[in-house]
């Protein structure tokens, strides 16, 4: 084998399954990665309902009179559920 190259006839041959499926084996990620990612997905869904909720506390006039079919509930809901995905994600990240 030169330069990593392979032989003509080695091409010729199939892989063998086994070792094919041994090497793509998922790996367990450590549990300070764990930990470090679960954290940080949890606190932007945290971050992300708090000051998205404040933001439309202070737009809340504007909203309303707008007369958009997304009223505040609507978009309360939206925020709401944004930020119960992101938690979930972190919680989800952090047990698998």
């Amino acid at each position: 084998m030169v330069l990593g190259l392979q032989r003509p006839s080695d091409l010729d041959k199939p892989e063998q399954l086994d070792k094919l499926l041994k090497a793509e084996e998922p790996k367990e990620d450590c549990w300070p990665c764990r930990i470090t990612g679960s954290a940080a997905l949890i606190g932007l869904g945290v971050y992300s309902f708090f000051s998205s909720r404040h933001q439309l506390n202070l737009q809340r006039a504007k909203i309303i009179k707008s007369g958009s079919r997304f009223g505040m509930q609507t978009r309360q809901t939206g925020v709401t559920g944004m930020a119960a995905v992101l938690v979930g994600m972190g919680v989800w990240r952090l047990v698998n």
